[in-house]
């Protein structure tokens, strides 16, 4: 059996209206004044007016920092340590979708640690412990609530840094479907794409084990039975319910096998043409499992086997290609690109991405070995 360390540090609080709780939860947490974390789009939406009057019912002072942007950056983090370091919180919230919630942990790293966003690169290099968090996704794509790391870009190189330790794992995340129902319907494409993404590779990593599976299969089902009903009718909260519950267990899977050559693939994608994350992903992910179907079609198989109750799956027989073929189906229906040339990459630059995706620390989970040929023929493929 392949050894894991599986020490859940996140409680989760599913259910419609379950926002109206925050107060209640942050007062459990002895918390007397909170730092609320978001963006301007989920603060126009009036979800943060939601959470800040549920904190203040509880007694509890609270400030806001609504400047968190797409792909964090360092700048992200500093801005939103200014409020802190004057305010002193003794709670985080991070409220939005992924950027909010890892604009929120980039901050209480510095806020906690000291230094600078760059001196957490890394895992496990937090030396003090650090302010208690709560996560609400208000998205169905990062997972990030269930997650000890935060994806801050240098503004000047656009590298994302992975900034991972145990002590940044959310106490506490609040899943509530129905502050999803007012995402665009290109966010709902976009993150959804992630989120079956992360179930995909989760299941197949070299870090892949007894536990990561548990969550890389639930999550998978949740996901892939639902995604096509959330595009349709976009007002079905039990779908809605359902990928952000499916969302979330791919981030448990993240946390306990990693990801692979698809992230690695589509880092550089956003860094260079400023493509969108999950329609980088989505590009790259059919003949990422291509690629690795010709050693591991069987766990493939397996994957299609727990939809094949779903209209329009492959047979689980056709494997990787069949199993590539439905992702494909499915980035079409969300309205996304299926090709690189389609968004806009020069065919000229793929060399150079394949350098830099060769360096991206994600695609060393990937079940088969990856150089810089194998990545440039995965571009070539998907131009």
């Amino acid at each position: 059996m392949t050894p894991f360390d599986f020490h859940p540090r996140t409680r989760m609080v599913c259910g419609p209206d379950s926002i109206d709780r925050l107060g209640e939860l942050a007062g459990e947490l002895g918390t007397r004044r909170a730092l609320v974390v978001s963006d301007p789009g989920i603060v126009a939406a009036g979800h943060v007016d939601h959470g800040l009057q549920s904190l203040r019912d509880a007694n509890i002072d609270v400030e806001l920092f609504g400047g968190a942007h797409e792909n964090p950056t360092t700048a992200d983090v500093d801005a939103g340590l200014v409020l802190a370091r004057r305010y002193e919180p003794e709670l985080l919230v991070g409220l939005g979708g992924g950027s909010s919630m890892d604009c929120a942990k980039g901050i209480n790293f510095v806020y906690s640690n000291g230094g600078e966003m760059k001196d957490y690169w890394g895992v496990g290099k937090a030396m003090r412990e650090m302010l208690p968090m709560i996560a609400i996704p208000t998205t169905a794509g990062t997972g990030s609530e269930m997650q000890s790391f935060a994806l801050i870009s240098d503004p000047n190189t656009h590298v994302k840094m992975a900034c991972g330790d145990s002590k940044a794992s959310c106490r506490i995340a609040i899943l509530d479907p129905k502050i999803t129902l007012t995402q665009p319907s290109a966010v709902t494409a976009l993150s959804g794409v992630d989120a079956l993404s992360h179930a995909l590779e989760t299941y197949v990593t070299k870090k892949r084990n007894p536990v990561s599976l548990i969550f890389s299969r639930e999550a998978w089902r949740l996901l892939a039975s639902n995604f096509k009903t959330v595009i349709q009718e976009p007002d079905n909260l039990e779908a809605r319910a359902a990928m952000q519950l499916g969302a979330a267990y791919a981030g448990l899977a993240i946390e306990n096998s990693m990801l692979g050559a698809s992230h690695a693939l589509a880092n550089p994608l956003t860094s260079t043409y400023d493509t969108a994350h999950g329609q980088a992903v989505g590009m790259m992910l059919p003949h990422v499992i291509r690629f690795n179907g010709l050693q591991h079609d069987c766990w493939y198989r397996e994957l299609l086997e727990i939809i094949s109750h779903c209209p329009g799956v492959p047979d689980p027989t056709t494997g990787s290609e069949g199993l590539a073929e439905f992702v494909t189906e499915l980035v079409n229906a969300a309205g996304l690109q299926t090709k690189l040339a389609e968004c806009g990459v020069d065919r000229d630059k793929l060399p150079e991405l394949a350098s830099a995706a060769a360096t991206q620390w994600t695609g060393t989970f990937n079940p088969r070995d990856l150089d810089n040929d194998s990545l440039l023929e995965l571009y070539q493929n998907a131009f």
